[in-house]
């Protein structure tokens, strides 16, 4: 009896072992599945970081190459700028060269005619010109004056070539270019004094009817007259013109006026 107790002890172990055997050999199983997916996650992990870098690293070469372009931008908008300023600088010296020689221009014009002024009036020989008390040309020729008070004008110093016209005529009242200058007298009037510009196209068509000027002076007084509301003034100004100037470019200008201005 004691030798078939200790034959079934034996059978336990050996059956307690095999089982033993069997649930390490299933614990290593499972360890080794385990660590193949920790594995796994950790390649997957690693490929997801690599990706994230290479993005990261897309990004930060795309910002350096736009910092880079933008740095050449400026460096270039900086050598723009310098030189339009220089550009600028030398304009503005122009200026002020052209500012300076126009103020001495007018001022010695000015001089001129208070010195004029100030003197009793030249005695007008056949000629026309002015002379002096010893019998020579007194102060600037006809020409010059003219053309001071011309580029005056130009400039659009009104007030001033009004004033060297003006003088014009005090000096030279029958010179070829007075009806010029008397036309150019109503010019400086017309934007800042309407109604001061028409007596003087009226002076112009009377004093010099014969110039060219006067259906220049009288087409004139039809626009001013237009601009009043006048129609009928202006209707009459513009049939003084096809009148008496026919064949002035001013009378064409008038027949399209008159048409116009049909009641």
């Amino acid at each position: 009896m004691a030798v078939t107790i200790s034959a079934g002890r034996s059978s336990l172990v050996l059956t307690l072992g095999l089982v033993a055997g069997c649930a390490l050999k299933g614990d290593v199983r499972k360890v080794e599945l385990q660590v193949q997916a920790l594995r796994g996650e950790a390649a997957k992990s690693d490929s997801v970081r690599a990706a994230e870098r290479d993005s990261i690293l897309a990004a930060v070469r795309a910002v350096q190459q736009a910092l880079t372009t933008q740095q050449a931008y400026l460096v270039q908008l900086r050598g723009d700028l310098r030189t339009e300023l220089l550009s600028v600088q030398q304009q503005l010296v122009s200026v002020q060269e052209l500012t300076g020689q126009s103020q001495q221009r007018l001022s010695e014009l000015r001089t001129r005619i208070d010195a004029r002024a100030r003197q009793p009036d030249p005695v007008v020989p056949t000629g026309g010109a002015p002379v002096g008390p010893s019998g020579n040309p007194a102060g600037p020729g006809p020409d010059q004056m003219y053309d001071v008070a011309l580029q005056q004008y130009r400039r659009g110093s009104v007030s001033t070539a009004r004033l060297g016209f003006r003088e014009f005529l005090r000096v030279f009242p029958t010179h070829e270019r007075a009806a010029d200058a008397l036309f150019y007298v109503g010019e400086s009037f017309e934007k800042e004094a309407p109604d001061s510009a028409a007596p003087v196209y009226e002076q112009v068509v009377k004093t010099y009817a014969n110039s060219p000027r006067a259906p220049s002076a009288l087409y004139k007084l039809g626009l001013l007259a237009e601009q009043r509301g006048d129609k009928a003034a202006a209707r009459t100004y513009y049939a003084r013109v096809i009148a008496g100037y026919a064949r002035s470019p001013e009378a064409d200008l008038a027949r399209q006026n008159q048409q116009r201005l049909r009641p």
